[in-house]
């Protein structure tokens, strides 16, 4: 992967790319997830959908219900701080500025750049490919939290459960929202091994980016 050349007239300067709010939300959300997806591996052994079980090594809790316990609480955490999150997002403009407008043209040109080794990062920059993974990961995340209610309260939110097609129905839809999370999550981790500097940036939450004239005038 190649980085942007600083054009002639440009300068490298520290600057602000991921606010406080952001990093402490990715953070939070990042241990909810691996403790939802490991508990909920655990209470899936338990009734599996499909032809596989996960070891145990891969699971948390210890049993169905120390499972169900942890799941519960970082269903609680994860659906927090998610809100939290999404607000912030929408108040912001972060998710109108950072993540749209996605293109098929531009997730094609993108994907082509990558494979040839000519994909261009810049700290702070979502490519076309970036941004459709984030939205789709939100939207998993939608589908998760709608399904996983229906599966804790079928009776109580019966009404939630029969939009999804019913309980069995909402254990797939769970299932694979969460996979859709958990490969998500796989993706993200090959990216930042492959750019060491973007995990920097989500700590401290700055980054030298390479600026223009033009872009430090507006």
């Amino acid at each position: 992967m190649s980085h942007t050349l600083a054009p002639p007239d440009g300068k490298v300067r520290l600057t602000v790319i991921h606010p406080a709010i952001v990093r402490v939300t990715h953070w939070l959300n990042a241990a909810a997830i691996v403790m939802m997806a490991m508990s909920g591996w655990k209470i899936y052994d338990a009734s599996p959908l499909f032809g596989f079980m996960f070891p145990n090594w891969m699971t948390l809790g210890g049993w169905l219900g120390g499972a169900i316990a942890w799941h519960l609480a970082a269903m609680w955490l994860l659906v927090a701080n998610g809100t939290i999150y999404v607000v912030y997002g929408l108040a912001s403009r972060h998710f109108a500025r950072d993540f749209l407008p996605i293109s098929p043209r531009g997730v094609v040109r993108t994907l082509r750049e990558a494979l040839t080794f000519r994909l261009q990062h810049r700290l702070g920059t979502y490519n076309a490919v970036q941004r459709l993974l984030y939205v789709a990961v939100l939207l998993c995340g939608v589908a998760a939290v709608a399904s996983g209610l229906s599966l804790w309260k079928p009776i109580q939110l019966q009404a939630l459960a029969s939009l999804l097609g019913g309980y069995e129905v909402s254990r797939r839809v769970h299932f694979l929202a969460m996979g859709g999370i958990v490969a998500f999550t796989a993706i993200h981790l090959l990216l930042v091994i492959l750019v060491p500097s973007t995990l920097v940036a989500m700590i401290t939450g700055r980054a030298r980016v390479e600026t223009t004239e033009a872009e430090m005038r507006s």
